[in-house]
């Protein structure tokens, strides 16, 4: 069915979200464990061009970083799932640590490219996957509620204001203080913030490390639902990669780097902003046409950036680009409540996750070779590539997005002409069985969910 999530008279707003019992026990924690995840990208790119001169190069180790964390990222949210998140968080963030300041220090003894992919490697292996770890604790605390999509559009909003202050930040630390400085602090940040946020532990799902009966559990990524999803989100994630790049080069060619941090903010702002929005609309249409209509949005915004020249301009792009994200990006973590198993939602969020890490660093590298051979606006033709591929891909397999509908199975002992619907919810008449995704003999009733 398609209808308002909500009515305009009980829409629930981010104060009754923050009042739910528990939340600010992980938030505020959760807050400062993923601030360092936007400087990641962003200080690697800084650092290895600043040592070798490339972005090329930079973009090269970049995507090694994107890509390891993307491969990694699912496992550290099944281990989550299965062992508890802070038995998982506690060594992540130590590793990670040790990861980022080796590869520090290859950088700047002028180590060769191979040396710094080498060592890129476990830095992102070990990202700890802090906001798919807050995302399902709001699911587990607010399944089947209204809330849940305000919740969604608040970590939105939260990622968002990471990647607004995070950028900045390492390129004010890597422009004024040292090259190394922005990798350094985030080495510094995610290992105090990481070690705090696992400190909580009263708020986190219960590990589950069989299902009932011993069975085995069934890992997220065979969910087709939570596979196209993959791909739309990689899409986002060569957006961010995209922009990262060609911004900081449009930057340089201006004669102006400081501008970058500036310009990304401003993108990143515009995300955040229409994240905050998200959360406060009672909604009239289900997630699956909100998260294509979104992604139309987002794929017209971008194709058109490479075109601009301007300082002015580029920014009110940018602005437009990042209010387009947040749409789609929003209804896509919503949408794991319907798509994936409560056993299996970490990993399904810190599959996402890793596929906004993946497009990144894929869209950095290529981004990144394009504008040392072209220029800035070569740069510029990746987001748009990347979002045109991901729109056709949601709109080939959109059946996929649709949660499989549940049935309801009555007895043959009932009429056919009683409707279950006429009884009241959790009950039954006697004689009647009622049984959900299960072969009975009697009547099928199907349920259907948009």
């Amino acid at each position: 069915m398609t209808s308002a999530v909500t009515t305009e008279k009980s829409r629930p707003g981010y104060g009754q979200l923050l009042r739910t019992p528990g939340a600010l026990s992980f938030l505020i924690p959760g807050f400062a464990a993923r601030q360092p995840f936007a400087m990641l990208t962003i200080g690697i790119v800084l650092l290895v061009q600043h040592t070798t001169g490339s972005f090329g190069d930079a973009g090269v180790v970049a995507t090694v970083t994107g890509i390891s964390m993307a491969l990694f990222a699912p496992q550290i949210g099944k281990l989550a799932d299965r062992r508890g998140q802070s038995a998982v968080l506690i060594p992540t963030v130590f590793v990670h640590a040790a990861s980022v300041v080796g590869l520090t220090s290859l950088a700047l003894l002028d180590a060769p490219l191979w040396a710094l992919a080498l060592a890129a490697v476990p830095a992102g292996a070990s990202v700890p996957q802090v906001g798919p770890m807050v995302r399902a604790r709001w699911a587990a605390k607010l399944e089947g509620s209204p809330l849940l999509s305000t919740a969604a559009a608040w970590e939105s909003v939260t990622d968002e204001l990471t990647f607004v202050v995070g950028p900045v930040l390492a390129t004010f630390l890597c422009t004024t203080v040292h090259p190394s400085a922005g990798l350094l602090t985030e080495a510094g940040l995610t290992l105090i913030g990481g070690l705090l946020f696992a400190a909580q532990r009263g708020t986190q799902p219960k590990p589950v490390p069989r299902l009932a009966g011993g069975e085995k559990h069934a890992s997220a990524l065979s969910f087709p639902g939570l596979r196209v999803l993959i791909v739309a989100f990689v899409g986002i994630g060569a957006v961010f990669g995209g922009m990262l790049i060609s911004l900081a080069a449009f930057s340089e060619e201006i004669g102006n780097p400081g501008a970058n941090g500036l310009l990304y903010g401003i993108f990143a702002g515009g995300n955040m902003i229409a994240g905050i929005a998200c959360g406060t609309i009672a909604w009239k249409i289900g997630p699956r046409r909100r998260l294509i209509l979104g992604y139309v949005g987002l794929t017209a915004a971008a194709s058109v950036l490479w075109t601009v020249n301007s300082v002015f301009l580029l920014g009110a792009l940018g602005l437009v680009v990042g209010l387009c994200i947040a749409p789609a990006l929003i209804t896509g973590y919503t949408m794991i409540e319907q798509l994936v198993p409560a056993a299996s939602r970490t990993e399904a969020f810190t599959a996402l996750t890793g596929a906004v890490a993946f497009g990144q660093a894929a869209a950095v590298t290529v981004a990144g070779r394009l504008t040392d051979a072209h220029g800035s606006s070569y740069g510029f033709l990746v987001p748009a590539a990347a979002t045109a591929l991901a729109l056709l891909t949601l709109l080939a397999l959109r059946s996929k997005l649709a949660p499989k509908a549940p049935s309801r199975v009555i007895s043959s002992s009932q009429q056919p002409s009683q409707k279950p619907s006429q009884q009241p919810s959790g009950t039954s008449k006697p004689g009647a069985t009622v049984r959900v995704n299960e072969r009975v003999v009697g009547h099928r009733v199907p349920v259907t969910v948009d």
